[in-house]
C-alpha cells in the first residue's frame, strides 16, 4: 500500500449450482490464494455462494439457510486476513429476498449491499425472486450482531485514507444512473461489481467498454468479477469475464470461459490527485454510512505496466492515427495564427536537428491547409562555430525537397564582432560563447520575419521547456511555437511517421538521417567534423526526463514514488544510480527554469501535459525545489 498502490483481485471460482458447501470451499481457496499473492481487495461474482442460476430454488428455505451458514463460515475463515472481501449471496430481510454483496474483513461482516436494478427482460427474471435494494441504510441482525444494510455504504481504510470502497451488482452498471455514480461522488475511489453477466456474441467488448468508461467518468478504480464455470448451462453461458480498470484504462482482463483470477494494482493516490485537479468533480456524501476497516501497510509488489514512453502512441495503427492527429493540430494552430495576423509568410531557423525539422514539416502542412505555395516558407540555415556538414546538408536538402525558400546566413563573423564589442575571448568556450550564437540567430530570424512581413515560428519542444534547455531571448523566443507541447520522445515519432508516409524516398532518407543524428545545439566546435556537444550527455536522457515530466505533471507523483516507478519501468535499461542522478537534475532544472516558461510565446496544446503559463502550469518562477529534493534524497538512502 506504500505510495498509494493497492493490489486487488477479481476472482471467479468454479462452483456447483445450489451446493453452498462446495462453493464455500472454493471461495475460501481463492481467498487463501489472493492473500498469499498480497491482494488487499478481493471481489467474487454475484450470488457466488449459491450460484446465480438457482432460479426458483431461491424460494427454498433450505438454500437460503445454507447460504447464510456459508457466509458465516467465510467470515470466520477470514480471521487474521487483512483484506477487504466482497462475496455474493441471497439475503432475506423483512420477508423479502435481496441479492446482496457481503463485505468482510478480518473475521468481521462489515456490511450488506443490495442490488438496486433487477433485470427482468429477455433471459433475465430477477424480479421473480428478488426485491430492489433501497439506498437508505438500516441495521439488520447478522449472526447476533448489528450490520448495516443498504446501497449507501462506504468502506474506509484507516491506514490509507485514499482507499474508500463501495459496491454495486451487475445490472446496476448497465442502468442509466448506476449507484456507482453516487458512490464516487460520496468519496469512493474503488468501485466493485459482483456480476453474473451471461455471454453472447460481441457482448464482452461492450461490457469492457462500460467498465472502462465508468472508471473514467468517476475517476476511480473499477473491479468487475463475473460468474463463470459451474453456473447452469441450461439456457445460458457464463464466461467468467473479469475486468479491472482505472480511470478509463483496462489494467487486467481475464480470458473468457473458465474459472479465472486476475490481479493488478490500483494507484489510489493518482486517482485522488485527479479528483483534486478536476474542479467539476463535485462531492456529496450526504446519506452515506462510513464503515472503517484496517489493512496492513506494506510495499505492494508492482506488476502493472508503466509505459517508459508515456507520450508515444503504442502500436502501429494507433501511432499512425495519433501522429496524423498531432501534426494536424499543430498545423491548424499555425493556420489560425496566420489567418488572424494576416500573415502570408512564415520564417524558421533550420538546423538539421529534430525540432526544427518537425517545425518545418508542420509549416508545410499549414501552408497546404491555407492553399499557399510552400515558398511562403523561408527556412534560414545559419552555420556557426559548431555546425557540421551532416546537419547543414540535411537542413538544406530537406528545405529544397519540401519546396520552401532556403536562405543561408553565416553567423560567425557577426558573433566574433559581438565578442569584440563585449570584450569576450573567443577561445573561451563558455556559456557566453554558446548563447551569443543562439541570440544572434534569433535576431536574424526576427528581423527576417519583419522583412518578409511574416511570423517567426519557434522550434523548441516541451522537453527543452521542462529543463530550461533554451537560450533566454534566443531560441527560447519566437512569434508562435508549434512544438511547445511536444516532448522529444514524441518529436522522434512524428518525424518517423512523416518519413514513413510522405511517399518520397529522398525525403524519407533525409528524415531518417536526421533521426539518426545525435541531439545537439551545435554551439561548440566539432571534433574531426563530428558533433562534439551531445545534449543528453549534459542534461540526461530525454526518455527519462519525458517520463519524469509526464508523471509529475499528469498525476502529481511525489519524488519517492516517481523514483520507484521509474526504477520499475526502466529496469534493465538504467541502473538506480543513473535514474537518481537524472531525477535530481530534472527537479533542480524544472524549478530553476520556470522564469523561461513564464514568458513563452503562444503555441498549441496537443496532449494531456503542457507547460504554458496561461494554461496548464501556473507556477511561480521563484518557487523552491527543496521539499522535492529532500524527499528524493531520503527515499533513496
Amino acid at each position: 500500500m506504500k505510495d498509494g498502490f493497492v493490489k486487488v483481485a477479481a476472482l471467479t471460482p468454479k462452483i456447483r449450482v445450489a451446493d453452498c458447501a462446495y462453493n464455500t470451499e472454493r471461495i475460501c481457496e481463492r481467498i487463501d490464494e489472493a492473500c498469499r499473492y498480497g491482494a488487499s481487495i478481493l471481489v467474487f461474482p454475484e450470488l457466488c455462494i449459491t450460484g446465480y442460476t438457482c432460479a426458483d430454488l431461491f424460494w427454498q428455505e433450505t438454500l437460503l439457510l445454507a447460504a447464510k451458514e456459508s457466509l458465516k463460515q467465510i467470515v470466520e475463515f477470514t480471521k487474521g486476513k487483512k483484506a477487504l472481501i466482497f462475496v455474493g449471496l441471497p439475503w432475506e430481510k423483512d420477508g423479502k429476498l435481496y441479492n446482496v454483496a457481503a463485505v468482510i474483513c478480518d473475521g468481521h461482516l462489515l456490511g450488506l449491499v443490495p442490488k438496486r436494478y433487477l433485470p427482468n427482460y429477455n433471459e433475465f427474471y430477477e424480479k421473480r425472486h428478488f426485491t430492489e435494494g433501497c439506498a437508505e441504510v438500516e441495521w439488520v441482525d447478522a449472526f447476533g450482531s448489528p450490520v448495516p444494510f443498504g446501497m449507501r455504504l462506504l468502506f474506509c481504510c484507516r491506514e490509507l485514507p485514499e482507499l474508500v470502497a463501495a459496491a454495486e451488482l451487475c445490472e446496476d452498471l448497465w442502468a442509466p444512473n448506476p449507484p456507482s455514480v453516487g458512490h464516487a461522488l460520496a468519496g469512493a475511489t474503488v468501485l466493485v461489481n459482483l456480476s453474473a453477466s451471461d455471454e453472447a456474441t460481441g457482448k464482452s467488448a461492450y461490457r469492457e467498454s462500460l467498465i472502462a468508461g465508468q472508471s473514467a467518468r468517476l475517476l476511480a478504480g473499477y473491479i468487475y468479477a463475473s460468474a463463470g464455470e459451474g453456473e447452469s448451462t441450461q439456457d445460458l453461458i457464463f464466461s467468467g469475464h473479469n475486468v479491472i480498470a482505472e480511470n478509463g484504462h483496462v489494467l487486467a482482463e481475464s480470458d473468457r470461459f473458465g474459472a479465472k483470477s486476475i490481479y493488478t494494482e490500483l494507484d489510489l493516490r493518482r486517482l485522488s490527485a485527479e479528483r483534486r485537479r478536476m474542479t467539476s468533480f463535485e462531492t456529496d456524501s450526504h446519506g452515506y454510512e462510513k464503515i472503517a476497516f484496517h489493512l496492513d501497510i506494506h510495499e505492494t509488489e508492482l506488476t502493472r505496466y508503466f509505459d517508459p514512453a508515456p507520450f508515444v502512441p503504442s502500436g502501429m495503427a494507433d501511432r499512425e492515427k495519433r501522429c496524423e492527429e498531432i501534426l494536424m493540430m499543430q498545423a491548424v494552430g499555425l493556420k489560425k495564427r496566420m489567418e488572424h495576423t494576416g500573415s502570408r509568410h512564415i520564417v524558421v531557423g533550420i538546423s538539421g536537428g529534430l525540432d526544427s525539422t518537425l517545425a518545418l514539416l508542420v509549416m508545410a502542412k499549414a501552408c497546404d491547409l491555407l492553399g499557399l505555395s510552400r515558398d511562403a516558407i523561408t527556412a534560414v540555415t545559419m552555420p556557426g562555430f559548431g555546425t557540421t556538414d551532416r546537419t547543414y546538408q540535411n537542413a538544406c536538402e530537406l528545405t529544397r525537397r519540401l519546396g520552401a525558400e532556403l536562405l543561408e546566413i553565416d553567423i560567425r563573423d557577426a558573433v566574433n564582432l559581438h565578442f569584440r564589442d563585449i570584450g569576450h575571448d573567443a577561445s573561451i568556450h563558455d556559456v557566453t560563447y554558446e548563447n551569443s550564437q543562439a541570440r544572434e540567430r534569433t535576431q536574424i530570424l526576427m528581423d527576417m520575419a519583419n522583412k518578409k512581413g511574416g511570423l517567426l515560428i519557434g522550434t523548441g519542444g516541451m522537453s527543452e521547456l521542462a529543463l530550461g534547455w533554451a537560450t533566454y531571448n534566443g531560441d527560447h523566443m519566437s512569434m508562435y511555437g508549434v512544438n511547445c507541447s511536444v516532448p522529444k520522445t514524441l518529436v522522434r515519432h512524428l518525424v518517423r511517421y512523416y518519413a514513413d508516409t510522405c511517399g518520397d524516398e529522398e525525403t524519407k532518407a533525409i528524415l531518417l538521417d536526421v533521426l539518426d543524428t545525435p541531439v545537439s545545439p551545435e554551439l561548440l566546435p566539432p571534433k574531426d567534423g563530428v558533433i562534439s556537444q551531445k545534449t543528453e550527455d549534459l542534461v540526461g536522457p530525454y526518455e527519462l526526463h519525458d517520463f519524469f515530466l509526464y508523471y509529475l505533471m499528469r498525476f502529481g507523483y511525489a519524488p519517492a514514488k516517481l523514483y520507484r516507478v521509474a526504477r520499475y519501468a526502466f529496469s534493465g535499461v538504467y541502473d538506480e544510480e543513473t535514474i537518481k542522478k537524472w531525477l535530481k537534475t530534472f527537479y533542480r532544472r524544472f524549478f530553476a527554469q520556470q522564469f523561461k516558461r513564464s514568458c513563452l510565446p503562444d503555441g498549441p496544446k496537443v496532449g494531456s501535459v503542457a507547460l504554458s503559463p496561461r494554461g496548464d502550469l501556473r507556477m511561480p518562477s521563484d518557487a523552491c525545489a527543496r521539499l522535492w529534493l529532500e524527499e528524493l534524497s531520503v527515499s533513496v538512502l
